[in-house]
């Protein structure tokens, strides 16, 4: 009779154990997913007027950024009339948003020319290019990926990650869209993003 009083005991202990282990790990996760991971680095580069610009520029309102590049044939120019798109159905209720394309080609995508490429697009987007080691920190610290290809008539073109990355108001990442994502899910995620 002891000995079985005892295995219940050790079972009902083992119990208790695991269910606090296991509430514990779920109250970590769910914590961990609303405040998002903290991605990006300190950074110094210019803006497309010239201007520098810092990390700061990414926190205080919720921030969508978007790694490309001018001489991009397709991705890039697709993905900004789509972000275009998107701030301009969001209206008002996204006056708050502020919206990046971040040179993965810094050698070539100078101030002026990200200046004339983005305002084809919209004026609510804001170009950022600068030093290439600058640019590579930035890339690493949101694990971004770009490389330069080499193309038939000696010149070059470059290989990106072609998803459009939300930061909320704390410089966390919120969430992300896909290159050629529904343009109702892309607002459905954006209102998120304003919302948070």
């Amino acid at each position: 009779m002891g000995v079985r009083l005892l295995r219940y005991g050790l079972w009902a202990a083992i119990a208790v154990l695991s269910l606090f282990l296991a509430i514990t790990f779920a109250n970590t996760r769910i914590g961990r997913q609303s405040e998002g991971p903290q991605l990006g680095v300190p950074f110094n580069l210019i803006d497309q007027n010239g201007a520098p610009i810092t990390e700061a520029a990414f926190k205080g309102h919720p921030t969508v950024l978007f790694f490309g590049f001018t001489h991009c044939p397709e991705v890039c120019p697709t993905t900004l009339f789509e972000m275009a798109g998107w701030l301009k159905t969001l209206g008002e209720e996204g006056k708050d948003l502020r919206a990046f394309f971040i040179s993965v080609d810094p050698e070539r995508d100078t101030p002026d020319v990200m200046k004339g490429y983005v305002s084809a697009f919209t004026d609510r987007i804001t170009g950022i290019t600068g030093k290439p080691d600058e640019v590579e920190k930035l890339l690493k610290g949101w694990k971004i990926y770009a490389k330069k290809v080499p193309t038939e008539n000696g010149d070059y073109t470059m290989d990106h990650t072609a998803t459009v990355i939300l930061v909320d108001r704390d410089g966390r990442l919120k969430s992300t869209i896909d290159y050629k994502e529904s343009p109702d899910v892309a607002l459905k995620k954006l209102k998120l993003l304003i919302a948070s």
